[in-house]
């Protein structure tokens, strides 16, 4: 991807990082920045040679969220402009959450608004102690609306109605608390960390970790039914029936590496 605000680069493991490169505008998001991360996520979705997709960012903040003079020129739209503006955030967020494969966030820096929303749509996210979040939109007047499917998911219905309403910030400690960051280490082992989180997920089947992250999404808050148990049982039964499922149990019983670990050991 050529675009200035953001980079894209995969490395012959098949790990794919997005970067947002605005680091004098603290990351902060745009129409156009948004249309590029929707199309970053979209081209590691359809890109065969990419695994796993790791989200970063340059400079001191991960991202401030709005920019502000893309917030100023909102501020004449007619209600079907904004309409049309909010969507195309809403769909960036939604390409991110739904990616099939499995997703990192690097977080070294303060992340507001909408970029709470990036982090709650990663699989994972890892913090330096200086990762701050605040969802300030109740400040000026606004709610955290495209995003609080995502960060309500991530935050828990209770810590949502504190931070939507009070627009508190708060550290990288709380963040872990609350499930927000899956770890918290020091900004010089943000990389090493990650990347442990990487080599974990080069051992698994590609296969049945893309179906591993639909079938949390499909049965979270779902009550046990007849129709709920059928459900996984077909989802096993198909797996293990699959290619990939039948390498994995072959290679196991025969106790040697699957394919998608040739070359790997």
């Amino acid at each position: 991807m050529s675009e200035q605000n953001i980079t894209i680069q995969t490395d012959d493991r098949g790990v794919t990082t997005v970067t947002m490169n605005r680091p004098e505008k603290h990351n902060a998001f745009n129409a156009e920045v948004i249309a590029e991360l929707t199309a970053a996520f979209q081209q590691v979705e359809n890109d065969p040679n990419s695994r796993i997709m790791i989200l970063a960012a340059e400079g001191k903040s991960f991202s401030a969220g709005a920019d502000l003079n893309w917030m100023k020129s909102m501020a004449g739209y007619t209600y079907e402009e904004n309409l049309r503006d909010a969507g195309g955030l809403a769909g960036m967020l939604k390409t991110l959450n739904f990616l099939s494969k499995p997703t990192i966030a690097r977080v070294q820096g303060a992340s507001f608004g909408g970029a709470v929303g990036l982090v709650s749509c990663c699989d994972m996210a890892v913090g330096s102690p200086r990762a701050s979040f605040c969802l300030s939109e109740v400040k000026i007047g606004l709610t955290p609306a495209t995003i609080s499917p995502y960060v309500v998911a991530a935050l828990g219905y209770r810590a949502s109605r504190r931070y939507f309403i009070t627009a508190e910030r708060f550290g990288a400690e709380k963040a872990l608390e609350l499930g927000l960051l899956s770890e918290v280490v020091e900004e010089d082992q943000l990389d090493a960390t990650v990347d442990q989180l990487v080599e974990s997920l080069l051992t698994n089947s590609p296969q049945a970790v893309g179906a591993a992250k639909r079938l949390v999404r499909d049965v979270a808050f779902r009550e046990v039914t007849d129709e709920l148990i059928a459900d996984t049982s077909e989802r096993i039964a198909s797996i293990r029936t699959s290619e990939e499922g039948q390498e994995g149990l072959t290679a196991f019983l025969e106790k040697r590496s699957p394919s998608w670990l040739k070359g790997k050991e």
